[in-house]
């Protein structure tokens, strides 16, 4: 990596230091700011209104880490599959998912993921490094730019559900949220974006103390602890008391209810044993429980239940008053859904 400082990790403050030691008015560090976070430009010759021997020096002094589309695919049913580069040649992938009311678009915290979940393609990757803030930043400036392109309208939701654990890239991701819900950044609303987790209890409680404003999603996908184990390892370090007293304390600090995600797997997590532990879960913290359907990965064995089952499933939650929705797989034949992100290609 170019030893030179990056220019995003300059303070406002820092830039007017700066122009102040070359002599540069002070209203030019607004200027650059702006082109930085506000115009989101991933070049330094883009600030053009900036002078050519201003942006030379700018060049001169700063790296300017940026991430490039690399490829573009485009389900049949409209969701856009984005590979990204980063600065050192990794790929990561982000998706843009429209649907009526909603233009989403799911972002990677990491290149690769660690945890290892068995049933999701991005796990069989490992982790090959965090992401740096500006990286996870540029994925919903880019993104936002094609909504801008294709649907005249600008993102409404961004999901960190793409590669990578989210909370074991915590610095970046919290940064990264800082810059996309500033005024004076991407200012969007913090009740817009939700972070997703395996279940890091710790950091959990961590954003509690940091009183976060987004939303919080795990994901579950068993409320048990042996079945989830043999699915999640995390879950040995991480089990279902520990997360379930992490989750009381964020939801007694933030008052924001907690979103559990449940890929339904045939044979495995659907029987009416589930769904009794799942209300069990529920009845503890205000929370809303999201049952995905599961989309092939190769090489797993894991298989979705017929659509009756599927339907039952539900409809035994919706008995027990838990508060359920169904979220249907966008993408899944450019392997851009739930689970399936591997570089693939």
């Amino acid at each position: 990596m170019d030893a030179k400082k990056e220019i995003r990790d300059l303070t406002l403050d820092d830039i007017k230091n700066e122009l102040q030691t070359i002599g540069e008015k002070a209203f030019r560090a607004q200027q650059i700011w702006d082109w930085l976070w506000v115009k989101q430009v991933r070049s330094i010759d883009d600030m053009s209104n900036l002078s050519k021997e201003l942006r030379q020096h700018l060049k001169n002094e700063f790296a300017f880490r940026t991430i490039t589309t690399d490829k573009i695919q485009v389900s049949e049913d409209g969701t856009q599959k984005f590979r990204f580069k980063t600065f050192d040649g990794h790929s990561i992938e982000g998706v843009l998912i429209p649907t009526t009311n909603r233009l989403t678009a799911c972002i990677s915290s990491q290149v690769g993921c660690s945890l290892t979940c068995k049933f999701c393609a991005t796990g069989k990757l490992g982790r090959i490094r965090n992401l740096y803030f500006d990286e996870i930043f540029d994925q919903v400036a880019i993104i936002n730019q094609k909504a801008m392109e294709v649907y005249e309208k600008k993102l409404t939701n961004i999901v960190f559900m793409g590669m990578g654990e989210p909370l074991l890239n915590y610095k970046s991701v919290m940064k990264a949220i800082d810059f996309i819900t500033s005024p004076n950044a991407m200012a969007m609303s913090p009740s817009r974006i939700t972070v997703s987790t395996a279940g890091i209890a710790k950091q959990i409680r961590q954003l509690a103390d940091d009183n976060a404003k987004f939303n919080l999603a795990l994901s579950l996908h068993a409320a048990d602890d042996i079945k989830r184990s043999k699915m999640m390892p995390i879950n040995d370090s991480n089990n279902l008391k520990e997360l379930v007293e992490a989750l009381d304390y964020y939801f007694k600090k933030t008052k924001i209810a907690v979103t559990y995600e449940y890929i339904l797997f045939e044979g495995i997590n659907d029987t009416l044993e589930d769904v009794m532990n799942i209300a069990k879960m529920c009845k503890r913290i205000p929370s809303k429980v999201n049952v995905i359907e599961y989309n092939t990965v190769d090489g797993t064995g894991f298989r979705k239940p017929d659509e009756g089952n599927f339907d039952k499933f539900i409809e035994q939650l919706q008995k027990n008053k838990v508060n359920v929705r169904v979220r249907k797989s966008r993408g899944k034949d450019i392997d851009a859904a739930c689970g399936q992100l591997a570089n693939k290609g």
